[in-house]
């Protein structure tokens, strides 16, 4: 089933996200229902927040950047097979230097920026059948990670900017949270006024 899409403004996108254990309810069908959200919006992740649920889930398929050109070889492979569910997933250690990359959001549409983030991270997560894992992921993998990784933490990458960029997007922002943007994907706008 695909879910609405939190927009911009929902305070559940600043709520750190709960962990959770295999009692979940119908956490199989949330997963489910999560990814046909997010391949639905041609989205790279979708963390729990997104759909409404404060909890420590997210979920990535970077597939398509195995046919980018500018990767090298290795990276296309990495990314091509880089489709899990991350639950109560922890970064452990950031390292490597800074580089920015242009990111956007599927609760934040039509807004692209430049963020800058660590080259490396080692981190810990639960499966789907909640077997954990130690990991280190870099380039894009570590990035798409990251990024997902906020949303659980109620960080959004707009956070991130310059105070100059935050305040250029500031109107395109309040926008979001009215409504007022087109998306061509289902979304729950959080001030859109009431018909």
């Amino acid at each position: 089933m695909i879910l609405p899409i939190v927009a911009y403004g929902d305070p559940v996108l600043r709520k750190v996200g709960k962990d959770i254990d295999a009692d979940y309810p119908e956490l199989s069908k949330l997963i489910a229902n999560m990814k046909e959200t997010m391949y639905n919006a041609n989205g790279l992740g979708l963390a729990a927040p997104q759909i409404g649920k404060d909890i420590r889930l997210f979920l990535i398929d970077a597939s398509p950047f195995k046919d980018n050109e500018d990767l090298d070889e290795e990276e296309r492979e990495v990314l091509g097979n880089f489709n899990r569910v991350f639950i109560n997933a922890k970064i452990i250690k950031e390292e490597g230097d800074e580089w920015a990359f242009n990111e956007g959001c599927l609760s934040i549409p039509s807004v692209n920026e430049d963020v800058w983030r660590q080259e490396t991270i080692t981190i810990e997560y639960q499966d789907e059948n909640f077997k954990k894992h130690t990991e280190v992921l870099s380039g894009l993998a570590a990035r798409v990670f990251q990024h997902e990784y906020d949303h659980i933490e109620g960080i959004l990458f707009t956070d991130k900017l310059s105070s100059l960029k935050k305040r250029l997007i500031k109107k395109k922002l309040e926008n979001i949270s009215k409504g007022k943007v087109n998306a061509d994907y289902r979304m729950r706008f959080p001030n859109a006024k009431k018909k």
